[in-house]
């Protein structure tokens, strides 16, 4: 019972921005605005144009390394302590800044333009008594708005009259749920009575008292007073924003939730601002850095001041400086400071710019990738962000929606079997059964002028058998045009009135097309009667109950009377429901349709047994007159109904079995099967039945008969479903031997028995609450499959929530609905689908494309590379800047820590810019360990970046050990060696500035030959850079040592003939060649011992390539992966209880003026023939004749 939100309650005396319940008054604005409800404007994006600098700069300056650069650049400024420009580090810092927030403000502004296209979308609102087109955001809660056939709704609207009879509507929840049946939705008869009489709705001022806004889409409690009565409101009679109206010609409603109140907004999320594993490390690492640099300036600022106190201050006298410069403390406190801005470039900005440049790279790939692209519906992979390229290599869990995504949500008539005959295959002239393909011509159906030209069947023989007028094949597809609770529609489209199916469910619409091509067209039908075509004749049916399906019958039947006066009960189901209920007689059929059944369900096909059966007038009065009886009993009627249901349905006789194909996506099983060898789990949250979400799970092969067990949890109370996960927490435990290791990560738990968990969307309500999680999440991960079903677009963003909060995993979603986009801005990698429901998941998403299995190759293929290039980009950069910036510290120790520097200022300037920037982002943007072949050939090369492998605090430790190592030798192999050489004439060999230069040319030869090893991928590009670049430094060396350019800016370059002075020596260049190499050798002797004694699975992979690459590139051919499941499907249908109350009910059939047919009489001699006069005199039901499962019509 509902109770009546209505009492005292003054909105005053809430707390403020809290909404205890919700006043809406129709047709009355001024009232409401004085609860400041939310209009209907929607704001997806993050910035405006007055808040854009402020909050993304702050958003910028998060990441520690600018904020550094900010600090140095303020140093910079000071003269005391700055021996370099200041230029140096304001324009680089300027152009990182520059560039992020043109890349955010371009994001940015695509949200802009989609909020735009939704908020300006038109709506008819009645205002002062005419019905006006407005704009989307300009809608009002308590506006009464009118609604079109196939319109979106616009905000969550009490549904208050509609076209069809009783003020029913129909709606496609797609958006909401995933689900494309249609809904029924009715309006209070009351308020239906408005019609679309628009001075009756204009004088309507009923007031609706409701819960206040909240995300729950299946829930929804208010009360509506008018004229001093009040009448109680639920779900049924609302539409929420985000619905599609369908098959109604108009309704009108009043807006009850507008805006980012509407339950479809509540759902969405906020938009995260998200960032990758490695930008987090590399915020701590820059911390750890920073301390190491202030190590560094606090020795170095410790031996300047004894320096200066054992040696410095014999000098004092002749520098003439300020009585406060002449102390030994504050002059190292001065150089400490000197030294900061000298050694910062251990984290040069180039670092930050170089990243950029290599993920808008890596999604320019993406892009290109024409592997990826979708030529039905020219429809390109795109990388809707820069920022996550990498990560894509390290995803442990995708969670993926089902309708859409996984499956077309397309339902084919693929197979059958009558009278223990296969129809469906076809054979060659040689008897052996070859493949369907598009190619595979179709069956002839041109005898029929009724036929559906988009259905598509291959084997003649049934179309032969149908002409032959074999009795069984004709009672087959009779059965199917008449046990339905589908709704026909003539639509006029030129000279043509194209008959058109209204399913509930679209495995339903597929088994009437299928009847209607084969010469039985369900044509029309009205509370009594049922009309078919049967090969061009129409024949009427009388229609005298039906026996409607649920979850707990898993069958459906319908009893009618042919022209005859037969009496017939068919009935289509569950093949284990239907074969308890057959005749003995049957039992040869049985097993013939069985085996028939298992290679259907083999094939992952959904499969429904059917069977009829003739019923005896005398016994279907008697059980008429018990079924009266029990639908006027007061206790137990549902019971009592189903009772009778079933006793009617006992002694069928076996038809034979229907194969409906819920068509996956291409490549779908395949890609699944790929990604689960690279060790990622794969979750599926769906709104649909738990039948529905397990038989695609066995489809997709994530279900198999070899698990050792499948747990189904469908408790309802947190005290059941705390029970169901012990029990099964124990029970994988005892199935499978299980190493649980300390770390979280689910890699470190070897999984040996093989389960899975389905889960309902009440029972996930109670299994998210804080007590029971973490046990949710323990049986979760002990399961090989996880789908849970029936669940919102909320509880999946918290399953994906509950994931990242408790493992150190990346996560994965990807949808192609609104019902995903809250998963999708929550997981880590949002990746939406260019599907059939609209656009919001990929306007909400960070990579779009048009079909799930290009996920195996964003993955496996873009994801890899990106991870293994940006971790060796990564590596190498720390290397070759702690190797280039340390030599300053070794320095530091022999010139009295003045704080001066080895390389002169332009060598400082263009070593990271221009000497060495190319090389290494040549490597970042080119470079792959083994070619996209074998990447997807051998999916556990995916391993490391789950691990995180390739970049941890371990190898930026190695590396950087490397760095100082190199600095080391980089500076005393020459130091050593000039000490006490001499030149060719006599004279020293070495002043600073040879010296410099000899330092400098060392570290460029040795830092392009490291970046020659670690590439395993050379282009073109890669050549041109690496020795280009050389030829760059030395051009560049000897120009600024030029005498010409000294004439031009002798201030800035003094030092003419260095370089050629000190090259032209052959003790330099044996110098040079002895750093070179005392600092490469060490690297290759390692490397070649690790690879020839501890082999990676990627090294093992490298070389089987360099051993087949003479044979040639060797495209993978994915192989069809189909089941070999015995596993019978469920009941097929994705399908609701009460239609068939609406169909006997004439709720929701129209008037027509003159019908088609002419109901048929009784049989001659009988006095109880049921029909609606003899029933009205027994009941106030006007067609009790008509039963269906667990409604009482009275």
């Amino acid at each position: 019972m509902l109770v009546p939100w209505r009492g005292f309650w003054n909105p005053r005396s809430k707390a403020p921005g809290q909404e205890e319940e919700r006043h809406v008054k129709a047709n009355d604005r001024d009232y409401n605005e004085r609860f400041t409800y939310a209009d209907n404007h929607i704001k997806t994006a993050k910035y405006t144009f007055y808040t854009f600098l402020p909050i993304n700069l702050f958003e910028q300056f998060q990441r520690f390394a600018n904020a550094y650069f900010l600090v140095l650049l303020i140093l910079q400024l000071i003269p005391e302590i700055s021996s370099l420009s200041w230029f140096t580090t304001i324009v680089p810092l300027v152009l990182v800044l520059t560039i992020t927030a043109v890349k955010d403000a371009t994001d940015d502004y695509f949200r802009h333009k989609s909020d735009q296209q939704v908020n300006t979308r038109q709506s008819q609102v009645l205002i002062k008594g005419k019905i006006q087109k407005e704009k989307w955001m300009n809608v009002r809660v308590g506006d009464i708005i009118k609604l079109e056939n196939n319109q979106f709704v616009a905000a969550d609207v009490l549904l208050l009259s509609s076209s069809e009879p009783y003020g029913l509507c129909y709606i496609e929840t797609a958006e909401l749920d995933g689900e494309t049946n249609l809904k029924v939705r009715q309006a209070l008869t009351v308020t239906s009575d408005l019609g679309a009489d628009v001075a009756k709705l204009a004088d309507f001022n009923g007031e609706v008292v409701c819960e206040p806004p909240n995300n729950k889409l299946d829930k929804f409690i208010g009360t509506l007073y008018w004229k001093d009565n009040k009448y109680s409101l639920d779900n049924e009679k609302m539409l929420l924003r985000g619905c599609m109206l369908r098959n109604t010609e108009w309704c009108f409603g009043m807006v009850i939730f507008a805006g980012l109140q509407t339950k479809l907004m509540q759902n969405c999320g906020r938009t995260k601002f998200k960032r990758t594993s490695i930008d987090r490390l590399m915020n701590t690492l820059v911390l750890w850095i920073f301390g190491f640099l202030i190590c560094m300036g606090i020795i170095l600022a410790i031996g300047n001041t004894i320096w200066e106190q054992r040696v410095g201050r014999n000098f004092w006298a002749y520098l003439l400086w300020d009585e406060l410069l002449s102390s030994a403390v504050f002059s190292g406190f001065l150089t400490f400071w000197s030294y900061i801005i000298i050694l910062n470039t251990v984290v040069p900005i180039s670092l930050y710019v170089s990243v950029e440049v290599l993920r808008l790279g890596h999604s320019y790939f993406i892009n290109w990738d024409r592997k990826m692209y979708y030529s039905r519906k020219d429809t390109p992979a795109e990388a809707r962000t820069t920022t996550l390229n990498e990560e894509l290599g390290q995803v442990e869990f995708i969670f993926s929606d089902k309708t859409g995504t996984l499956t077309q949500n397309i339902m084919v008539f693929s197979k059958c079997s009558i009278n223990g005959n296969t129809y469906g295959d076809v054979y060659d002239e040689f008897g052996h059964k070859v493949d369907i393909t598009e190619k595979t011509p179709c069956v002839d159906f041109s005898f029929n002028p009724l036929m559906d030209r988009k259905f598509r069947f291959h084997d003649s023989s049934l179309v032969e058998a149908i002409k032959l007028e074999e009795p069984l094949v004709q009672e087959f597809f009779r059965l199917l045009a008449l046990c339905h609770t589908v709704m026909p529609e003539e639509r006029s489209e030129g000279q043509s009135w194209p008959l058109v199916y209204q399913a509930q469910s679209p495995d339903e619409g597929a088994l009437v097309t299928a009847a209607r091509n084969f010469g039985f067209v369900f044509r029309a039908r009205t509370p009594e009667t049922i009309t078919l075509y049967e090969m061009g004749q129409p024949v009427t049916y009388q229609l005298l109950a039906i026996l409607d399906f649920n979850n707990v019958r898993k069958r459906m039947s319908v009893i009618v009377r042919n022209p005859k006066g037969q009496l017939k009960l068919y009935s289509k189901g569950a093949d284990t429901i239907i074969f308890d209920r057959l005749e003995p007689a049957n039992e040869e059929l049985m097993y013939t349709t069985s085996e028939h059944l298992n290679e259907f369900a083999g094939e992952g096909l959904r499969t429904l047994a059917l069977a009829y059966k003739d019923l005896d007038e005398d016994m279907f009065d008697e059980w008429m007159k018990k079924l009266l009886f029990a639908s006027a009993a007061l206790e137990n009627r549902e019971e009592r109904l189903g009772a009778l249901y079933e006793e009617v349905e006992q002694g069928l006789m076996l038809l034979g079995a229907t194969a409906i194909e819920d068509k996956l996506q291409e490549g779908v099983p395949e890609t699944i099967s790929c990604l689960t060898l690279a060790n990622i789990k794969i979750w599926v949250l769906t709104g649909d039945k738990l039948e529905t979400a397990m038989n695609i799970g066995y489809s997709c092969n994530m279900l198999r008969d070899d698990m050792n067990e499948v747990f189904i949890i469908s408790s309802h109370t947190m005290l059941e479903v705390q029970q169901e996960l012990k029990e099964r927490f124990s029970s994988s435990q005892d199935v499978g031997k299980t190493d649980m290791y300390a770390s979280d990560s689910v890699f470190e738990e070897t999984i040996i028995a093989e389960c899975a968990l389905i889960i309902n969307g009440h029972s996930l309500a109670h299994a998210l609450e804080a007590d029971l999680e973490q046990i949710l999440l323990d049986v979760a991960c002990l399961c090989k499959t996880v789908i849970c079903c029936r669940v919102t677009p909320l509880q999946k963003a918290q399953v994906v929530e509950l994931v990242k909060r408790h493992k150190r995993a990346v996560t994965l979603a990807i949808g192609d609905g609104a019902n995903d986009v809250s998963m999708i801005k929550t997981a880590h990698i949002g990746v939406g689908i260019s599907g059939q429901e609209g656009m919001q998941a990929v306007l909400a998403s960070d990579y779009s494309f048009a079909q799930f299995r290009y996920l195996q190759r964003l993955l496996l293929v873009h994801g890899r590379w990106s991870y293994h290039r940006m971790c060796n980009f990564l590596c190498y950069f720390f290397y070759k800047n702690f190797a280039f910036t340390l030599v300053h510290f070794w320095f530091g120790f022999l010139c009295g820590f003045s704080a001066q520097t080895v390389y002169d200022q332009w060598f400082i300037t263009l070593f990271n810019i221009v000497y060495t920037s190319l090389p290494v982002l040549a490597m970042g943007v080119f470079d792959q360990d083994v070619n996209e072949q074998y990447s997807l050939r051998y999916p556990n090369l995916y391993r490391p970046g789950q691990l995180n492998l390739l970049f941890n605090k371990r190898k930026f430790f190695t590396c950087t050990l490397q760095g100082v190592c190199t600095s080391f030798i980089l500076f005393f192999i020459p130091y050593g060696a000039f000490l006490c050489a001499v030149r060719d004439d006599g004279s020293h060999i070495s002043d600073q500035q040879s010296f410099a230069v000899t330092i400098a040319t060392s570290l460029v030869i040795v830092v392009s030959v490291q970046i020659g090893l670690d590439t395993n991928y050379w282009t073109a590009v890669n050549h041109f850079f690496i020795w280009g670049s050389l030829a760059v430094y030395f051009a560049i060396l000897f120009a600024m040592n030029s005498d010409g350019i000294f004439r031009i800016f002798p201030s800035q370059f003094p030092f003419v003939g260095t370089a050629r002075n000190a090259l032209n020596q052959k003790s330099v260049w044996l110098v040079i060649l002895l750093t070179t190499v005392v600092c490469i050798m060490p690297v290759v002797a390692m490397r070649f011992l690790k690879t020839d004694l501890h082999p990676t699975q990627t090294d093992k992979v490298r070389l089987l390539q360099q051993a087949t690459r003479r044979q040639g590139p060797q495209e993978q051919n994915l192989r069809r992966v189909r089941r070999t499941s015995s596993r019978r499907s469920a009941y097929a249908f994705a399908h609701q209880q009460g239609y068939g109350e609406l169909i006997t009910s004439g709720k929701n059939m129209k008037v027509h003026t003159s019908s088609t047919s002419a109901v048929p009489s009784s049989s001659p001699g009988r006095t109880h023939s049921i029909n609606c006069n003899t029933l009205r005199s027994h009941t106030t039901c006007s067609s009790f004749q008509h039963y269906n499962l667990g409604h009482c019509m009275f």
